[in-house]
């Protein structure tokens, strides 16, 4: 598994890979929270598109347009709150990422460090307790701007399928 995600690998690697000819190279402790809060987005947005009236689509489909556009002009737009439901979740879930991010991104600071592994090194600062108190305070209030952000998106997604069944 380490060879799959380790950092000589195409995921977390530093050398020259696939990854970094991408002109969106995404910094490696973005992917390795990606990579652990990949399936609660993947759970999020099935949700999303399985709450999509099938209906819909079906009118749609009799009008003479074809499947792929159907999905892209109907499927999407009513899935998109669930969508970004599940962006807002599995951010949120990339926030407290430890393990993934040390494995696969390391903990250098100023570089690879996120919220958790700084709080993990701030524990064993012997004068980092003021630090830490504050890197809590950021985490706990993005957490609850993640939550909250989930939970509008989740309620205005369900309150507009509410009133498509209607």
């Amino acid at each position: 598994m380490l060879r799959l995600l380790g950092r000589a690998s195409p995921v977390g690697a530093s050398s020259p890979t696939w990854a970094s000819r991408s002109p969106s190279r995404l910094p490696r402790p973005f992917s390795a929270a990606w990579l652990v809060g990949l399936p609660l987005y993947v759970m999020a947005i099935r949700g999303a598109f399985e709450a999509v009236d099938p209906r819909l689509e079906e009118v749609s489909w009799t009008l003479g347009v074809r499947p792929f556009r159907t999905w892209l002009r109907v499927t999407l737009p009513l899935a998109m709150p669930g969508i970004a439901a599940g962006v807002v979740l599995a951010f949120a879930r990339g926030l407290g990422e430890f393990g993934a991010t040390a494995v696969i991104a390391g903990n250098i600071e100023g570089q690879t460090r996120t919220i958790a592994l700084a709080v993990y090194s701030l524990l064993e600062a012997t004068d980092g307790e003021e630090r830490l108190r504050l890197l809590l305070v950021v985490s706990v209030v993005l957490s609850a701007v993640a939550l909250a952000g989930y939970e509008a998106l989740n309620r205005w997604q369900r309150a507009r399928l509410e009133l498509d069944r209607e």
